[in-house]
């Protein structure tokens, strides 16, 4: 087999080339398809037990008080098979991230170097997102919930410029908001399913999944990132969250109402993941 120019056995760049082709081999492999399935089943999971924990909220019955992912997980701790439920979970969320990884290393060869790289830190920016869920599920497993400590936002203030660093942060945040917002309402997340799930009864069906999934998702998220800008204009250091957003929108006008349309939109986006999972199109 060929080498790359210079190269020889137990080099730099053999070891490079060899690494490349083993990742090439991994990024195209079938099992990693089963893979992402399993980790598509996860999340979708985790979006339906967070809109149950925020339909809770919205009427007053929510026993953890948090309508987010660590409050959903706290839930399923409560019986035996839902915590072997949330192992599960956990776990699917780590393959979610190594495809992730994966994908960002030795993925989008078909995009040119410049398209190719921010393809590349939207694949990071996605195994972030991902690792944080299966931190918290581990985290909730483990029984380490988070107390005690300085808010991490409050952490942040106290950096040299930390104040614009929150702003800048809760600004990245409204605009991936948008971005879900956007990709539901010019359905471009159909773009993750094959083409037997677009058409027909059944693909009308995950059409408007996806369309209330990825809207009320992208408004949830958005509304984070204006808590988050308003904690750093304003010197607070308290630290803000999902929970804390849907809290917001329950102190509105109709607020039962309209939370309980945001949670039922975020149940969508998981039923929107089981859809991409059985249709998976990478």
């Amino acid at each position: 087999m060929p080498r790359a120019p210079g190269g020889h056995p137990g080099s730099v760049v053999d070891i490079s080339s060899k690494a490349r082709r083993a990742g090439d081999s991994a990024e195209d492999s079938p099992w990693l398809d089963v893979l992402i399935r399993v980790g598509l089943v996860a999340y979708g999971i985790t979006h339906l037990l967070i809109g149950w924990v925020a339909l809770q909220l919205a009427w007053g019955s929510s026993s953890s008080g948090k309508a987010s992912s660590e409050g959903a997980f706290q839930q399923l701790t409560s019986s035996g098979l839902g915590t072997a439920l949330l192992w599960g979970v956990a776990v699917g969320l780590v393959l979610l991230v190594l495809w992730r990884l994966l994908e960002a290393a030795f993925g989008h060869e078909d995009k040119d170097s410049t398209e190719r790289w921010v393809a590349a830190g939207g694949s990071l920016l996605k195994a972030a997102l991902y690792g944080a869920l299966a931190f918290t599920a581990f985290r909730t497993l483990l029984g380490s919930g988070g107390g005690g400590g300085k808010p991490f936002t409050a952490q942040v203030m106290s950096w040299p410029a930390g104040q614009w660093l929150v702003v800048f942060g809760g600004l990245c945040v409204i605009g991936y908001g948008g971005l879900q917002i956007y990709r539901g309402v010019s359905k471009k997340f159909l773009e993750h399913l094959d083409q037997s799930g677009r058409i027909g009864e059944i693909g009308r069906a995950y059409k408007w999944f996806g369309i209330a999934g990825y809207v009320s998702k992208g408004v949830a998220v958005g509304i984070v990132g204006v808590l988050i800008v308003h904690a750093g204009w304003t010197h607070e250091g308290k630290d803000q969250g999902l929970d804390d957003a849907l809290a917001e929108v329950l102190q509105q006008p109709f607020g039962p109402w309209l939370l309980s349309v945001i949670a039922l939109g975020i149940a969508c986006y998981g039923l929107f993941s089981f859809a991409r999972a059985k249709h998976l199109d990478r």
